[in-house]
C-alpha cells in the first residue's frame, strides 16, 4: 500500500495551491473567530476529500480556478459538519485534539460552523458556481437526513442491514461522492453523464470508507485504538448486525441489552466484540467492502487512463487498508 505523500503526487502542487485557498476562506476580521478558524487549520486531518476533488479534476482536464472552489467548499462543508458533529455527540476530542466546543464551549461552535457553511455558500455565489452548489448541498441534505435516521433507529436498535447501508451512504459516502462529482463538474464542461459516473464511484468509495471505520471499532486488525466506541454510543455496525442476525433468539436479546443498558461497562462491551469476532461478523464486513471497492474500481476503469486515474485507485487501496 503506497503512502498518502505519494498517492497525492500527481496533485502535490495543486494541494499547497488548494491550503492558501482555504485559510483566505476561513479567514475573519472577528478576533475570536479567526482564532478558532485558525485552531480548526492547524490540526487539518489527511485532507482525503479535496485531494479527491483535485484527482477527479485532473482526471478529465486542467485544475483551474473552478477545481480550486470545488475543493474548498468541500472542505468548508466537512470541516462545518465536524464541528456541528462534536457539539451533537457532546465529544471533547477531535483527532487527538480538543475539539472545538470542549474549549469555547457549544454556543461558539455552533456559530463557527455557521460561519464556515455560510463561508461555503458565498464562495460557490460569488464564483457563479451554481452546478456545483447544487451537488454540494445535495450532500449536506443527505447527511443530515443520515444522522437522524441513525439517532431514530439507535432508540430501538432494529437496524437492518438495508437500513444500514442507507445511513452510511447518507452520512459518509454521500460527501465523498459529492467531492469527487464537484472535481468532474469542474473540468468536463457539464459532462452529465460523467458527473454521475464520479458521483457513483465517491459513493462506492465513501460505503467502503465506512466499513473500514467500523471494524476498528472491533479491534480489527489490532490497530491500537479505543474498542467499542460505537457500541458504547449504542450505534449498530455491520459487523455487529450480520452477527446478531445469526444468533438465536436468547443470544440476540442478551447482547441488544448490553448494547442498551450496559453499553457504559468495559465488560460487558467486550463480551459484545467476542461475539462479534466469533460470529463472522467482521469477515462478513470485510467482504462487503471489498465488494463496494471492486464496485468503484470498475467505474474508474471506464475513465481515460492517466497518473490521476492510477492515484484515485490508490488512494482507494490506502483508505479501505488504512490502520487508523
Amino acid at each position: 500500500m503506497k503512502s498518502l505523500d505519494t498517492i497525492k503526487q500527481p496533485v502535490t502542487r495543486e494541494l499547497d495551491v488548494f491550503e492558501t485557498r482555504f485559510r483566505e476562506a476561513v479567514r475573519s476580521n472577528v478576533p475570536l473567530l479567526d482564532k478558532v478558524t485558525w485552531y480548526i487549520v492547524q490540526r487539518k486531518g489527511k485532507q482525503v476529500r479535496p485531494m479527491l476533488v483535485l484527482l477527479s479534476a485532473k482526471v478529465f482536464g486542467e485544475i483551474g480556478e473552478p477545481s480550486y472552489t470545488a475543493a474548498s467548499l468541500v472542505e468548508l462543508i466537512h470541516t462545518a459538519t465536524l464541528v456541528h458533529d462534536d457539539v451533537v455527540d457532546d465529544a471533547n476530542k477531535r483527532r487527538g485534539f480538543f475539539s472545538i466546543n470542549a474549549l469555547w464551549k457549544n454556543k461558539v461552535a455552533v456559530l463557527v460552523g455557521d460561519f464556515l457553511l455560510s463561508q461555503a455558500l458565498l464562495l460557490a455565489v460569488k464564483n457563479k458556481q451554481y452546478r456545483m452548489l447544487e451537488v454540494i448541498n445535495s450532500a449536506v441534505r443527505e447527511m443530515a437526513e443520515g444522522e437522524l435516521m441513525q439517532m431514530e433507529k439507535a432508540r430501538r436498535l432494529d437496524i437492518k442491514e438495508e437500513v444500514y447501508f442507507e445511513i452510511i451512504r447518507q452520512k459518509t459516502a454521500s460527501l465523498i461522492a459529492a467531492a469527487c462529482c464537484a472535481g468532474a463538474v469542474s473540468t468536463v464542461n457539464g459532462s452529465e453523464d460523467l458527473e454521475q459516473k464520479m458521483w457513483n464511484f465517491g459513493e462506492k468509495t465513501g460505503m467502503a470508507f465506512q466499513i473500514r471505520d467500523d471494524l476498528f471499532d472491533f479491534g480489527d486488525d489490532d490497530v491500537g485504538k479505543p474498542l467499542g466506541i460505537d457500541i458504547k454510543e449504542k450505534k449498530l455496525t455491520l459487523p455487529l448486525i450480520y452477527a446478531l442476525s445469526q444468533a438465536d433468539k436468547t443470544q440476540r436479546r442478551r447482547i441488544i441489552n448490553i448494547v442498551k443498558n450496559e453499553s457504559h461497562k468495559k465488560e460487558k462491551v467486550n463480551e459484545v466484540i467476542a461475539f462479534v469476532r466469533q460470529s463472522g461478523g467482521l469477515d462478513y464486513a470485510r467482504e462487503a467492502m471489498y465488494r463496494y471497492r471492486q464496485e468503484a474500481f470498475d467505474i474508474l476503469d471506464t475513465m481515460p487512463d492517466s497518473p490521476s486515474r492510477q492515484a484515485l485507485k490508490e488512494l482507494l487501496i490506502f483508505v479501505t487498508e488504512r490502520k487508523k
